[in-house]
């Protein structure tokens, strides 16, 4: 499709991998990752990050063999035909992307009042904030993509160095700390438990997947898209378990209780004190910002997409203000959301929306083995495991977090019935 205009080169889209993934995810789920598998966190992101690096071998074959603009809602329509499981999965990853913008337009609610107070009332500041934040980024959306595209790469690089500079100087906070005792294996959860936290928290990976959309424009994409899905994934699974090493080591596990919705900037404090707080909740702020920027362009994208494959009314094809209608409608959907759901119903719903799609690329690479020249046995693995991922995490949920649990499969039967009701719609149209 578009080798003549091929212009991302290998840092560019590496850099999108690691800015998807590195968005406000880390900032917003370190403390529920916390206070799920204890002194075990950096083992839980290691394990949701081992789950994401295989799910990357079906994407790497996938986007060599069929480069679309329209990622994995092109790779499940090759695998499945534009049926009605197809379109219920692509309607799943479109609501999937509402989610991760509430989760980051929560994350920006929970840190920015530390930073500024407005009324006094920490409950009115974060839906203030969090609604605010929204309104922006769909007015920077609707005004130019470009500048989209700007925020991202400079909030990218921000982002990287601040949390690099907070991994040197924790690193070295932690010398005689007496915290350090918490990561002891004594500390950690039951293995049970330490994989329901990493599943949890998997909405903080699924960012490597916004490759496969640039996939067309890759230079030299045989060798450039696996390093770049693999390199950017290895990374960022790095990063994020020393994160998790330095907070767990520095704070008591009642003081990240307490700070949950802004551990990351907490933890900060006993090196650098109010100014290091205050340096992370600049860093969350930005990254938070400059992820639901991106994730309001990829959402509107997706559903034109969806659209444009039979898999939505074509009401879902017009313009508003230049832009896809889809815009508007992601935009208003988060707002609901933010301002209805809890951190940890967010995070639950959105790892198990990406759980279920991520199992269905899988089991897409496993299916196409033979047509994009892979290996069966990874994506089959890939396949099984996000199956028992998303059983670990609906059965240990159900238990703590039931709201967030039936807000999951809610949202799943939903994409379902809408699907069917509108092929059967689109078919009786036909026929008439």
């Amino acid at each position: 499709m578009g080798k003549s205009k091929a212009s991302i080169g290998l840092k560019e889209a590496i850099s999108i991998g690691i800015g998807g993934m590195v968005g406000g995810g880390i900032f917003a789920v370190l403390g529920l990752a916390v206070s799920l598998a204890k002194g075990g966190t950096p083992v839980a992101f290691l394990l949701a990050g081992l789950l994401a690096l295989i799910t990357s071998y079906s994407y790497v074959n996938l986007s060599k063999s069929y480069p679309d603009q329209g990622g994995t809602v092109k790779f499940i329509n090759q695998g499945f035909g534009k049926s009605v499981f197809s379109g219920a999965m692509n309607n799943l990853l479109w609501v999937s992307y509402i989610i991760m913008l509430s989760l980051y337009a929560s994350a920006f609610g929970s840190y920015a009042p530390n930073l500024i107070v407005l009324t006094g009332n920490k409950t009115i500041d974060f839906h203030i904030y969090a609604s605010a934040i929204i309104v922006i980024a769909t007015a920077i959306n609707y005004y130019s993509i470009t500048i989209v595209g700007k925020i991202e790469s400079y909030a990218v690089i921000i982002k990287l160095i601040i949390l690099l500079g907070f991994i040197g100087i924790g690193a070295y906070g932690l010398f005689g700390n007496p915290n350090m005792e918490q990561l002891a294996i004594n500390e950690w959860e039951t293995p049970v438990k330490l994989f329901a936290g990493g599943m949890v928290i998997f909405v903080a990976y699924e960012g490597f997947e916004l490759i496969a959309n640039a996939a067309p424009d890759i230079v030299n994409p045989i060798k450039n898209i696996p390093k770049a899905y693999y390199y950017s994934v290895v990374f960022v699974i790095i990063l994020y378990i020393i994160i998790a090493f330095v907070t767990v080591g520095s704070l008591p596990f009642k003081q990240i209780a307490d700070a949950q919705d802004y551990a990351l900037a907490e933890a900060a404090k006993p090196m650098l004190g109010k100014l290091g707080f205050s340096i992370i909740t600049v860093a969350a702020l930005i990254s938070t910002f400059s992820a639901i920027n991106a994730s309001l362009y990829g959402g509107s994208r997706v559903n034109y997409e969806i659209a444009e494959d039979d898999e939505l009314p074509h009401h879902f094809l017009s313009k508003f203000w230049n832009q896809p209608i889809g815009l508007l409608i992601t935009s208003i959907s988060t707002l609901v959301l933010v301002n209805l759901l809890k951190l940890e119903s967010i995070s639950t719903a959105g790892s198990v929306g990406f759980l279920l799609i991520f199992g269905v690329v899988n089991f897409v690479g496993y299916k196409l083995s033979k047509d994009i020249n892979g290996n069966k046995v990874i994506p089959f693995a890939g396949f099984i495991l996000c199956l028992i991922a998303l059983f670990i995490l609906i059965s240990q949920q159900y238990q703590s977090n039931l709201a967030g649990v039936v807000i999951a499969i809610g949202i799943i039967i939903m994409c379902f019935i809408m699907e069917y009701i509108y092929k059967k719609t689109e078919r009786a149209q036909i026929d008439g």
